[in-house]
């Protein structure tokens, strides 16, 4: 499986050991930033770019899963999110890991470096990586409906209020 990876100055440490980790296990790696540490990077390109090669991929059959991590996650999230197809899903845990890819087909994971330990940190994108998708009817409507908000702005029969009132 090709695996996507940005993070920010936070992050790089466990950039470094995943990078190594996952080839070893057999993964094609793309490292998508940084490449060196700097207290001022911004996370937002880095993180922007391997969700959207996560998607790119994704679209051609290439199986592929992106992994963005900073401080705490958050904002590694929310830039990957931001990718029209990326469905970025925090996790903390292992059960967060797993369900991220069983219910939702998260196709990337964020992490916050500083709040697990690396061995942690790597458990939860293994469990990721390992966990399919189940396919169940249920997972798929709601998957379809988000995909469908971020094309048109609405859900078609979902009451979804597009003046904010």
């Amino acid at each position: 499986m090709r695996i996507h990876i940005a993070t920010d100055h936070a992050g790089l440490d466990l950039s470094h050991h995943l990078i190594t980790h996952l080839r070893t296990a057999g993964h094609e790696v793309i490292d998508h930033g940084p490449t060196a540490y700097d207290a001022l990077d911004d996370y937002p390109a880095f993180c922007i770019n391997a969700a959207q090669a996560t998607v790119d991929d994704l679209e051609t059959g290439i199986e592929a899963l992106g992994v963005v991590f900073g401080g705490s996650g958050n904002g590694e999230q929310m830039a990957a999110n931001k990718v029209s197809g990326a469905r970025a899903a925090l996790v903390w845990n292992l059960s967060t890991a797993r369900l991220a890819r069983e219910h939702n087909d998260a196709n990337v994971i964020s992490i916050g470096a500083r709040e697990h330990t690396i061995e942690e940190a790597t458990s939860f994108i293994d469990a990721f990586i390992a966990e399919p998708f189940t396919d169940e009817e249920r997972h798929v409507r709601r998957i379809r409906q988000l995909g469908e908000y971020e094309r048109t702005g609405t859900i078609a029969g979902k009451n979804i209020d597009v003046d904010g009132k």
